[in-house]
């Protein structure tokens, strides 16, 4: 191949500049869906639920991911939609701060102007964070890969502790005109940062102009038509839902879990999910370093790690149940840290895999996979929250004490990861196994591993 058309690669000074971009983007989303949900609940007094369909709203919208993965894959640049994208983010997150000042005095009107701020976060979210993954898919060496997962993850985490630190300190004393300044501050560095972050990173860019300047354009549905065709792309859509949905499904009732059952206080709950974060951190590092290191066949390591990490979790979810019918005498700290570490391999191979699998099948069509990965995620994150407390409310109402409800959720999750780890089996299959099943569609776009 003419060195000329070669698709540059990045390294690690490139790698943490995107992590950056991720940082950002973490700073502004931990605004929206944390401190804002807190003024709604406490300081307005309204109820929960208005900040969940919010936030719920906002995952439904980037069911639209797809079609950003598709612009770019056109145009043949991401940098522009990363902006572009942290851009719309922020006129939504200051648009979402100002309706939550109006809710004071009408709510009504507040809730109407949030909902159409919500539904730019998400327009914005999905921009952004789908054209990210689309440049590391397509830059970051293989041998990186791993790494590029972890260190995304880990900078977002990064975003959400220190936008934490800096807006709680800056909106003391309260009042709803200091959190939109706060707000609007905060938004203003993230895009800042962002855009400094990406510029340049692409590099030369002869190769995909010439590229997309002599391939056929399909029209969105099309292109759309061609990935889901794809069978390897088509499983790890199923497969991403999937093992998302009982990874998000944990989210609201942990917590809660520790302080009925435990009796924590709320001190010590939140003590008990930075216990967990960190195991998160561990498991991400651990995968990341392995997965960096390793010789050869690293797509096959990714896959392995994913299903390792999927069946880890299933098991720290069997042993909270163990603990929700036990009770306090089990200790619920190391659990809880295992299951965080269990966690932490799972999504880093599984986002080092889809990295992979990103460039695997028809070119330049990165930005399409990743978008259909990203709408399965969000919509998998949308509705496993709501879900898991759900079943967890009809399950206190169905049975006498708490430890079995909580149980209950806690075997359907670990069940859903044992699932989604015969997924990622299925997502390994080869095109020879497709032919001994007739019922599924042809391989031939399915790239040799």
């Amino acid at each position: 191949m003419d060195a000329k058309l070669a698709t540059p690669t990045i390294g690690w000074v490139g790698i943490f500049r995107l992590g950056l971009v991720q940082a950002a983007l973490g700073a502004i989303i931990i605004l929206t869906t944390s401190t804002l949900n807190r003024v709604m609940v406490v300081e307005l007094a309204l109820p929960a639920a208005i900040p969940g369909a919010l936030v719920g709203w906002h995952y439904a919208v980037q069911l639209s991911r797809p079609r950003w993965g598709y612009g770019s894959d056109i145009g043949g640049l991401r940098a522009p939609w990363i902006i572009g994208g942290m851009m719309v983010l922020a006129l939504g997150a200051i648009s979402a701060a100002a309706a939550t000042a109006l809710m004071a005095s009408n709510v009504l009107a507040g809730a109407i102007a949030a909902f159409v701020a919500f539904f730019i976060i998400g327009v914005g979210v999905g921009a952004a964070g789908t054209n990210l993954l689309a440049l590391l898919a397509t830059h970051a060496a293989p041998s990186r890969k791993a790494a590029a997962a972890a260190i995304t993850w880990i900078m977002m985490i990064i975003g959400f502790i220190i936008t934490a630190g800096v807006a709680g300190a800056m909106l003391d004393p309260f009042s709803m005109a200091r959190l939109v300044e706060v707000t609007v501050i905060i938004s203003f560095v993230a895009v800042a940062a962002a855009a400094i972050a990406v510029w340049g990173v692409e590099g030369r860019t002869e190769r995909r102009k010439r590229a997309f300047e002599t391939s056929e354009k399909p029209d969105f549905k099309g292109a759309f038509r061609e990935i889901w065709d794809e069978p390897q792309a088509r499983r790890f859509t199923i497969f991403v839902f999937i093992a998302m949905l009982s990874y998000s499904a944990q989210d609201l009732i942990l917590e809660p879990f520790a302080g009925l059952i435990y009796g924590y206080t709320p001190g010590e709950s939140t003590q008990l999910s930075g216990t967990q974060n960190m195991g998160v951190l561990i498991g991400m590092i651990i995968t990341a370093i392995l997965g960096t290191v390793i010789g050869k066949s690293r797509a096959r390591f990714m896959r392995q790690w994913t299903i390792f990490g999927c069946v880890a979790s299933a098991a720290a979810l069997l042993a909270l149940c163990a603990a929700a019918l036990v009770g306090p005498t089990w200790p619920l700290q190391p659990t809880v840290f295992a299951l965080g570490i269990a966690n932490g391999i799972f999504a880093v191979a599984a986002i080092g895999s889809m990295m992979t699998l990103a460039s695997s099948g028809r070119k330049e069509r990165e930005g399409m996979r990743m978008g259909l990965w990203g709408a399965s995620q969000a919509l998998a994150f949308g509705i496993g929250g709501f879900l898991g407390a759900a079943v967890l409310d009809i399950a206190r109402v169905s049975f006498t004490e708490t430890g079995p409800a909580f149980a209950l959720v806690f075997g359907i999750e670990g069940a859903l990861f044992i699932a989604a780890a015969f997924c990622a089996v299925w997502v390994g299959r080869s095109s020879a196994d497709d032919k001994l099943l007739p019922v599924l569609p042809s391989a031939d776009l399915l790239a040799a591993e």
